[in-house]
């Protein structure tokens, strides 16, 4: 067991909860806190069930500093945080501006003003592809520049980077590594935990299984008179456990102080950009499931295409994406019939 705690929080979530399992199976002990306004504790019992380890969990609101407070002072051997508290769906952002930017942003304000005097050696924090806007170029590289974000959600992301920026060349004693999503997709191997947002699933793979499985009538495809082979939007689906594998490599990297700079940034994508008329044809072909579906109109906020250029996390962290597109969707699948037994979904 190694010894530096690891606070996760967002830990019950869906990136939160595959990476609690990453972190214990590496040896790391770990505390979650949720305020579970996205998620279910019973998380925690899956977490445990596949690991053999229950992590200790605080049911909490990062946006009050006196709750992080007591909790810095309940763990003193905290050493390293995964940032995953914050709303995460661009769609609602467009409608819930206020939302985003207080949950969002005062979460890590706090995480930062508590890390210096708790003795926290790093953060990573959990970024996003729509940083880069509508790209001028496909795949994305780390150096691409960033563009005025297409949504609230994306802007929250964007100015929490220069948040973290500015605090670290401010002489903040402690490290950070952000790493930018593309999009995560998928379930645990066992089944055990997967992506189960409360209420209407505000992101394309739970609400796509949901109709799969009889819940939804069908699934909206935003748009198909895009730019791109078959109109509608490109992006990157990364397998979920493939991504929080990175974290995990990213904690390590900040705790052995192995960092080439106090603040790091990677690309975390596969390279592959599929379009969302594939994404659900290679789901029906890898599970022999049918998702009705229709196309609407475009939804305000949404890029055209973006895809990752993975190349630098491939060589300096030594992390790739490995899980081919068609067994991330048996995952899903699998995990949506696992509800359907236990009789929640």
């Amino acid at each position: 067991m190694k010894q530096e705690r690891i606070l996760v929080t967002g830990g019950t979530g869906y990136i939160g909860s595959h990476t609690v399992v990453e972190l214990q199976q590496a040896g790391y002990p770990v505390t979650i806190i949720d305020n579970l306004s996205n998620s279910n504790a019973d998380v925690i019992d899956g977490i445990e069930r596949i690991t053999g380890i229950r992590p200790d969990f605080v049911e909490g609101d990062c946006t009050d500093i006196d709750t992080l407070r007591r909790l810095f002072e309940t763990y003193p051997d905290i050493k390293g945080i995964i940032n995953f508290a914050a709303s995460k769906a661009v769609g609602e952002s467009m409608h819930k501006p206020i939302l985003y930017y207080r949950n969002n942003l005062n979460t890590l304000l706090n995480l930062l003003d508590l890390m210096g005097p708790a003795g926290v050696k790093g953060i990573v924090f959990s970024s996003s592809c729509t940083v880069y806007g509508e790209p001028d170029e496909n795949p994305v590289t780390e150096n691409a520049p960033i563009k005025k974000a297409t949504s609230p959600y994306g802007n929250t992301k964007q100015i929490s980077e220069e948040i973290i920026t500015d605090v670290i060349n401010a002489g903040a004693p402690f490290k950070s590594v952000i790493l930018r999503y593309f999009n995560p997709v998928g379930a645990h191997s066992s089944a055990e935990i997967g992506e189960l947002p409360n209420g209407v699933p505000q992101n394309l793979i739970p609400y796509l299984t949901q109709t799969a499985i009889g819940i939804r009538k069908e699934l909206s495809v935003f748009g198909n008179d895009y730019n791109t082979p078959d109109g509608s939007c490109i992006r990157d689906y990364i397998n979920v456990v493939d991504l929080a594998k990175a974290h995990v490599i990213a904690v390590e990297r900040m705790l052995e102080d192995r960092s080439d700079a106090k603040i790091e940034i990677f690309n975390l994508g596969t390279g592959n950009g599929v379009s969302v008329l594939e994404l659900i044809h290679t789901f029906e072909e890898a599970t022999g499931v049918k998702v009705p579906h229709k196309i609407v109109g475009r939804r305000a906020g949404d890029i055209e295409k973006v895809w990752a250029d993975p190349a630098y996390a491939n060589e300096v962290l030594g992390w790739k994406a490995e899980t081919p597109l068609a067994d991330t969707m048996r995952s899903a699948w699998a995990w949506q019939c696992r509800l359907r037994e236990r009789g929640i979904m």
